[in-house]
């Protein structure tokens, strides 16, 4: 059966959420797990001062990577440079991850030569650099073969915002079945670093640190536990971003020194998972979030606010406590429930796990990506013809 040719762009600096799912998917297809087979390629924007976690990890897959040099923000020669490098590859199928990346695609050209794929992973808003490409990103996305996103309140924004709603396709991530084990020992290990007693129950926040992610609102929500006498809870926030000089502010404020351990930007979060009594998600925006999924796996109890695909992903009371965005006395009330009742935080757990198992398995995910791209390659030559 012939291959097809899989050209995927990318600004990813760290493992983000977008940049985890792609390269599980490039181990999938270079390991032959897809059908029909998938060549992938990765170009992915680098800037000499910015970190290489996400050069090293694609490194590590066996499909070829491509650094595109950049000199700053708007560096133009990247245009240029991405149009040459689809000129040598000629790949069948084009995907672009994140609204810079579907700018310089379509400023490219190569949407005319292939099927373009485009991954919406949601808007935030953190500087102008960021609100230019949100706003150009409604003329972007209207000409894209397929537009890929995480839920259905994006998907509904999509459609606002001109793109055509049978382009527009929802795939939710995934994670490796097994994903998050970890021994007594490697725990016990971890919280001796981060100086966190064997008695002290943790409640870990897993994500940037950035304003849609609601750090603040759980940093009340667990001010307020504390006060109510769950002295023995230790908040754990694993991440970095802009956000973080406003919640170092906030602990400070809320005298929290002694029960909130930040630990900045990690390789994995993989290990803080083994130590974790409760996860917590306050965001006020989501899509598909890793860290729910990355819970789930775990078998860690779940705190999640209903805020975009959460709620089609987690059930309230079935396989999570689900409440409301900017609501700190619920994450209070959430959080405190589950440390109090732990029959309720294994049934919650145990569900959580078994959905991971049966609906967000890397294979399923590749399955309908695959028929994704079969479809827009179709169309292409339907419309080239």
């Amino acid at each position: 059966m012939k291959s097809i040719k899989v050209l995927a762009i990318i600004e990813a600096t760290s493992i983000t959420g977008p940049a985890k799912n792609l390269l599980q998917f490039a181990r999938a297809a270079s390991s032959g797990g897809t059908d029909p087979p998938v060549e992938m390629s990765i170009a992915a924007f680098h800037r000499p001062d910015e970190p290489e976690l996400f050069l090293q990890a694609a490194s590590e897959v066996p499909v070829p990577v491509y650094p595109i040099a950049e000199s700053g923000r708007f560096d133009r020669k990247v245009i240029g440079l991405l149009a040459a490098l689809g000129r040598s590859l000629r790949p069948d199928v084009v995907e672009s991850h994140a609204v810079k990346s579907h700018f310089l695609l379509r400023q490219t050209g190569l949407n005319r030569s292939a099927a373009w794929v485009a991954f919406h992973h949601g808007y935030t808003w953190p500087d102008l650099r960021a609100r230019v490409y949100n706003q150009l990103d409604r003329w972007s996305l209207r000409v894209a073969s397929r537009v890929v996103t995480v839920s259905q309140p994006f998907r509904r924004e999509l459609i606002r915002h001109g793109v055509p709603a049978g382009r527009i396709e929802i795939v939710h991530n995934a994670i490796e079945p097994g994903w998050g084990a970890a021994t007594a020992a490697e725990s016990a290990a971890l919280r001796g670093r981060l100086g966190i007693a064997a008695g002290r129950r943790v409640i870990l926040i897993v994500g940037r640190l950035s304003r849609e992610k609601g750090h603040l609102e759980l940093l009340r929500g667990f001010h307020d536990l504390a006060a109510e006498g769950e002295r023995d809870a230790h908040l754990l926030i694993v991440g970095e971003g802009p956000e973080r000089p406003r919640i170092e502010a906030a602990i400070r404020q809320l005298g929290l020194g002694e029960l909130v351990t930040m630990t900045g930007q990690v390789p994995t979060a993989e290990p803080y998972y083994g130590i974790a009594d409760v996860a917590v998600l306050s965001s006020f925006s989501e899509g598909s979030p890793n860290a729910l999924l990355e819970a789930m796996a775990a078998r860690v109890p779940i705190v999640a606010t209903a805020v975009g695909g959460i709620p089609e992903i987690v059930t309230d009371r079935a396989s999570a406590l689900v409440v409301p965005p900017h609501d700190a006395d619920a994450l209070c009330r959430a959080m405190r429930e589950l440390l109090g009742n732990q029959t309720l935080a294994r049934e919650l757990a145990a569900r959580a796990c078994e959905l991971v198992l049966t609906r967000h398995t890397p294979e399923g995910r590749a399955r309908r990506l695959v028929a994704i791209y079969a479809g827009a390659l179709a169309s292409q030559e339907r419309y080239s013809s």
